[in-house]
């Protein structure tokens, strides 16, 4: 398939593709610098958004009740009950599927890492009107050569907490290692990502219909193409799909994608390490008028990013991330949005509580940033990293993964 690239053009050189991908990357960047590119529309500003409070509806005890919903996030069903996954925990260690009620009570519907089954799911789960799950684990399933703890799969859980084994990736062409979350269309049609395999081996979008047929609609082709797409995908009503790459694109330090209903890839920007980000790890959020808003973990003020892509293929810087003691630092979860035009996302570090809580922060409509809450304090949960779920009562739902009573994540409630 043909590939647009559409992107500045800049001295910077390009790095050497690495041999492989390190699944996420947790030490601190050196900043570049990138000349006359971008535009920063904002730096830091004091707080000036309605703060929030914290409650913490269930705290992961470690062992078989589960432990580090890494990048889980939660979806809710019609009775107001939470479903996420953890990546580590269970009967044999190797993550969770679990339900935790309105009352904070905990049950354990799936515990990953039997014979075949998947192990350690970094992302979370999508919900039908029926009540079903879906997910992706990043391992187990098939081995091979190219994937030694297993190359992964796609599940559902049903209503009565029983896995139905969707797809089994077996390296190579097929994909291997998802480690986003899934997104689903009316249809009932699943899609997302693999970090690894497809025809080149730098990842692959994958499609699995209503009857559990999988389909790799795309595979990436390295740089100066993109390559590791770490982030599911998102859709629009045409049916298009956007993501990131955590590498490739023209310089070799991610990019952002459409791959369109019709079968065409186009790099709709590729990032240069600088002021205008790199790395970008996790899904985009998509506004009304078409413009994409993500989050890159490194670049910026050195680290991370709130990024603006607008329908024209302009980048600009929102927010720079580099002040721990007040901005926080590295943003790793995607953005949300009230019905008001603000943007919401967390830091998994940083914030006035300590370089390791990490804060909730809001960016409104004028695109003004504020801190709204700081996780600091271990009782309340650290390192919120997964999506944030806006509940109809205007309270924001989400997970951390370390804090809480054992240190073992918690899943907690925003509370305006």
């Amino acid at each position: 398939m043909p590939i647009k690239m559409h992107s500045a053009k800049s001295d910077f050189r390009v790095l050497p593709v690495p041999e492989c991908a390190s699944p996420r990357r947790w030490t601190p960047y050196a900043l570049g610098f990138a000349i006359g590119v971008i535009t920063i529309l904002a730096v830091r500003i004091p707080a000036q958004a309605q703060s929030y409070s914290d409650n913490v509806i269930y705290s992961f005890p470690g062992g078989s009740g589960g432990t580090e919903p890494v990048f889980s996030g939660v979806v809710q069903d019609k009775a107001g009950n939470f479903y996420g996954t953890t990546y580590a925990g269970g009967a044999y260690k190797y993550g969770i599927v679990f339900k935790v009620d309105a009352s904070g009570n905990e049950t354990v519907l799936h515990s990953f890492g039997q014979g075949k089954d998947g192990r350690t799911p970094y992302g979370g789960l999508v919900i039908d009107s029926a009540g079903r799950l879906f997910g992706a684990t990043n391992a187990g399933g098939i081995w091979s050569q190219n994937c030694t703890a297993g190359c992964g799969i796609v599940y559902e859980i049903e209503p009565d907490g029983q896995e139905k084994l969707l797809h089994a990736f077996a390296g190579g062409s097929d994909g291997a290692s998802p480690y986003g979350s899934l997104t689903r269309d009316a249809a009932g049609n699943l899609y997302g990502t693999t970090e690894m395999g497809g025809v080149s081996g730098w990842g692959a979008i994958y499609k699995i219909d209503a009857n559990g047929t999988e389909t790799i609609l795309y595979s990436f082709p390295g740089q100066p193409g993109a390559q590791f797409p770490q982030a599911g995908v998102i859709l629009d009503a045409a049916g298009n799909l956007y993501g990131t790459t955590t590498s490739g694109g023209t310089y070799n330090y991610g990019s952002v994608f459409e791959f369109s209903a019709a079968g065409q890839m186009t790099l709709l920007y590729s990032f240069l390490s600088g002021a205008d980000g790199e790395a970008p790890d996790a899904p985009l959020f998509r506004a009304a008028n078409g413009d994409l808003y993500g989050t890159t973990f490194e670049g910026g003020n050195g680290e991370g990013t709130v990024f603006k892509l607008d329908v024209s293929g302009k980048e600009t810087v929102v927010h720079p991330f580099g002040d721990f003691q007040n901005d926080g630092i590295y943003p790793e979860s995607p953005l949300a949005s009230d019905s008001r035009g603000n943007l919401y996302g967390t830091t998994i570090q940083g914030g006035p509580g300590g370089i390791y809580g990490g804060v909730a922060y809001q960016i409104n409509a004028q695109g003004v940033y504020s801190v709204v809450y700081d996780f600091g304090v271990q009782p309340n949960g650290t390192g919120p990293n997964g999506p944030l779920l806006l509940g109809s009562n205007g309270n924001f739902y989400g997970t951390t993964a370390s804090g809480g009573t054992a240190n073992s994540g918690t899943v907690y409630e925003l509370i305006p």
